[in-house]
């Protein structure tokens, strides 16, 4: 499989020509879908069939962020800004039984509609864990305060998408709960202690069954005082990969946000020089998509062989 170790997005709800040209070139590892993208189910499908008739692969991985809540990309199919993370948090611990319902309930219609319109990851669960001083854009996109309480519910979103062979991003590991501010806009450096990470933020995502994990572009000055989660070879090496014994692709958050700070194509190449397997460009512009491409290399090993595990699970 010739792929290059980037996901890329798209400009709007057809595919453009320099897209498809893009797209058979340079042969990004997988594409993410956002609202931009989606007008209504048959034009989704017909998007989506065109990027895999493009790379001649059925198989391909289309990614969309459908937290349920504030993100929400399929809205304009049927709206699911109510049901946030936080929203199946409060059920389960008001009534597990209710809760096992809803949320099955939740996950097979979403399942269902990726399934009809061909998109086959979800960049869920969110896995960080709400705390007082938690930026807004944690939020109700958390399912709870508690660390216990986030990874039960995480483990359960990740096998209900599995039974429904849908593959699934963990986010934002090592744990994204103690930002103070957008990582969007602004770097944060977290100052909390190794010994209260490992037992709060870092916990959910412990020995998380997730094919694939979102890294979080914050600085966690106990464990690495100068680089984010993103470009740091201690934090991927020692905690994501060794400590908390994540196994499978990771893919950096979006290597455009104003958190890193350190140009585009510098941006991806330290995200892969620490250990990403594959670095996000989310916005759709073909001019920075075409500059990454000339620096992007081909995945390596270890992502040949765990993508080749997906597609064998995709059936």
């Amino acid at each position: 499989m010739i792929r290059k170790a980037f996901v890329v997005g798209l400009k709007g709800f057809k595919l453009l020509q320099s897209e498809i040209l893009f797209i058979k070139k340079q042969k990004p590892w997988g594409i993410i879908l956002f609202s931009r993208n989606i007008k209504n189910l048959n034009q989704l499908k017909k998007l989506i069939d065109d990027i895999k008739r493009s790379i001649n692969d059925k198989k391909y991985p289309i990614i969309i962020d459908q937290e349920g809540g504030s993100v929400s990309r399929l809205n304009n199919i049927i709206d699911f800004s109510v049901f946030s993370q936080s929203y199946f948090g409060n059920l389960y611990n008001k009534n597990k039984k209710l809760f096992f319902q809803s949320y099955k309930i939740y996950v097979d219609i979403v399942a269902d509609i990726m399934h009809q319109v061909g998109i086959n990851i979800n960049t869920v669960p969110v896995l960080d864990v709400l705390r007082k001083k938690s930026h807004k854009i944690v939020g109700t996109r958390s399912f709870s305060s508690n660390p216990k309480t986030v990874s039960e519910i995480g483990n359960i979103c990740i096998n209900l998408y599995k039974k429904k062979k849908i593959g699934t991003i963990s986010k934002h590991i090592p744990g994204h709960g103690l930002s103070k501010f957008d990582s969007h806009l602004k770097l944060e450096k977290i100052k909390e202690k190794r010994k209260n990470l490992f037992n709060k933020d870092f916990k959910p995502f412990e020995r998380s069954k997730s094919f694939f994990a979102m890294t979080a572009h914050l600085i966690y000055s106990d464990i690495d005082n100068f680089f984010t989660a993103t470009h740091s070879k201690i934090i991927i090496n020692e905690i994501i990969r060794k400590k908390i014994g994540f196994k499978g692709i990771l893919i950096s958050d979006d290597i455009s946000m104003k958190a890193l700070k350190y140009g585009l194509t510098n941006n991806a190449i330290m995200a892969l020089d620490a250990g990403c397997n594959l670095v996000l460009h989310c916005n759709g512009n073909i001019n920075e998509m075409q500059k990454l491409s000339k620096v992007i290399p081909l995945i390596d090993d270890f992502t040949q062989k765990k993508t080749s595990h997906f597609y064998n699970f995709l059936g």
